[in-house]
């Protein structure tokens, strides 16, 4: 796996997101509120062992793929659908030579997408997987609920997370609750 400092990371969000700089201002900011609650948890697990350098530069790259969707709401100008932005920033980082990272992208929409959630709700998606697997993306997957692109200020509780995933269905509930466990 390569690694990369924050700055490192901070940079490509300039290399790709700007210069639309509101957006800019609403990827950073919300990646950067994922990244510190993701290092908080990760500070109370330590037995887990995780990869803090690599959670909190997976943190800051999660979303870089937004650049490419159609969401004006969050200054997103782009043609594709919102929910192809993870694999779309897979793409980006994959094209970067940070495979790890492009993995967390793809990996962290939701509580992650099966193929059977892919197929049944016929997701403009490849029909693979799209679940997070390690420790590190069920982490970033799981901090990115506490935080929305369209209200950066607010830190939704446990709760109010929850009830953001209802309309994903019990398996998608059901990691949650997994996760909350593991990581509250």
């Amino acid at each position: 796996m390569i690694e990369i400092t924050v700055g490192e990371a901070v940079s490509l969000l300039h290399k790709y997101i700007d210069p639309n700089r509101q957006l800019f201002e609403v990827v950073y900011r919300h990646s950067r509120s994922v990244a510190d609650m993701a290092l908080r948890l990760l500070r109370r697990h330590p037995g887990l062992e995780m990869d803090a350098a690599f959670v909190e530069t997976a943190s800051l790259l999660h979303d870089i793929g937004v650049v490419r969707v159609k969401a004006p709401e969050i200054f997103c100008f782009g043609s594709e659908p919102y929910i192809r932005h993870g694999l779309l920033g897979a793409e980006i980082l994959n094209g970067e030579g940070l495979e790890a990272h492009a993995l967390v992208c793809e990996r962290h929409t939701g509580t992650g997408l099966t193929l059977n959630d892919i197929e049944q709700q016929q997701l403009p998606l490849p029909h693979r997987d799209m679940s997070p697997r390690t420790t590190e993306e069920q982490l970033v997957c799981f901090a990115d609920k506490f935080y929305s692109k369209n209200h950066l200020d607010i830190e939704r509780t446990p709760a109010q997370a929850r009830d953001k995933l209802l309309r994903f269905g019990k398996d998608s509930l059901a990691r949650y609750d997994k996760w909350c466990e593991m990581f509250l």
